[in-house]
């Protein structure tokens, strides 16, 4: 019902209902901030407090904001939400990747509003994309954001072994798979890297997929920029291609830090990305 309302709105109210949101989370405290502060401490030591605090703040706004933005960008027609994004950039990396036809992996951090990205990615002319998908606890929940991410002809794919198995599959047949690359995966299917200098569980199935296919890699996201957004595309660190595990697990985060650079504000720093630590060494969240 909340998502419904929140679809009522113009889009530009959605957002300053979210600024708003976000003036009163940073009042309250809270968790969030508590998580976003230790983050941006941890990623930006050179920063003194008051540009930190800056940025924590800055943060909570874009988070807030992309909250009540989903309405728009899950329950407006596929074709009115992709009217938001203003302009493109770096697509003829993405095209050039798909060219070679040996599938083209697509890492999307969680940074400006990778709902729209993922949505984009399927009518940008580059054919269908393949798109890893954990589903909720509820079950309405899960219906309605399953039919919104395809809902622009996206192949949603369970994060199990069958999964893998249709993203391998896709790739071969030099399909478009698109991967959240910064989640922290379950210790058995993590390594750590260095993320901002911080070591950070990094998932290697990035790495598997790539290479049992040669797979290309483009790393995108979408920009809040004035009333809409921009959709922007990077070539990652060249060295993500590397047969070494460690080597390319470092070049993936190092793509990833290369991009949040960009738009360090609208990177998602209240998500708990270094919660998992190397043996002996605690987690720096409060608990």
């Amino acid at each position: 019902m909340f998502l419904r309302l929140l679809a009522l709105l113009p889009f530009n109210a959605a957002r300053v209902l979210g600024r708003f949101a976000a003036l009163v989370s940073r009042l309250a405290g809270g968790r969030m901030r508590q998580t976003a502060e230790i983050n941006v401490a941890l990623c930006f030591p050179q920063l003194d407090a008051a540009a930190r605090t800056a940025l924590v703040n800055d943060s909570l706004s874009h988070l807030f904001q992309a909250i009540c933005e989903t309405g728009a960008v899950w329950l407006w027609e596929a074709s009115r939400t992709l009217e938001l994004m203003t302009h493109v950039d770096g697509l003829g990396l993405l095209q050039a990747a798909k060219a070679e036809n040996k599938g083209v992996l697509v890492l999307a951090p969680h940074l400006g509003n990778w709902e729209i990205f993922g949505l984009y990615l399927n009518v940008c002319g580059c054919g269908q994309s393949s798109q890893l998908y954990q589903a909720p606890e509820s079950k309405a929940l899960d219906r309605l954001i399953f039919r919104a991410r395809s809902r622009a002809g996206a192949r949603m794919v369970n994060t199990d072994n069958r999964g893998v198995a249709e993203l391998l599959k896709a790739l071969r047949a030099g399909e478009i798979v698109g991967i959240l690359p910064d989640q922290v995966p379950p210790a058995s299917g993590g390594e750590f890297a260095p993320l901002f200098g911080v070591p950070a569980l990094t998932m290697t199935l990035f790495n598997r997929l790539q290479q049992k296919t040669g797979a290309r890699v483009v790393i995108g996201y979408a920009r809040r920029e004035g009333s809409g957004f921009g959709i922007v595309f990077r070539a990652p660190d060249p060295a993500i291609y590397a047969s070494d595990l460690t080597e390319s697990l470092a070049a993936l985060n190092r793509s990833i830090e290369s991009v949040v650079r960009e738009a360090p504000a609208q990177y998602q720093w209240e998500y708990k990305r270094f919660k998992r630590q190397p043996d002996g060494k605690p987690s720096p969240y409060i608990r």
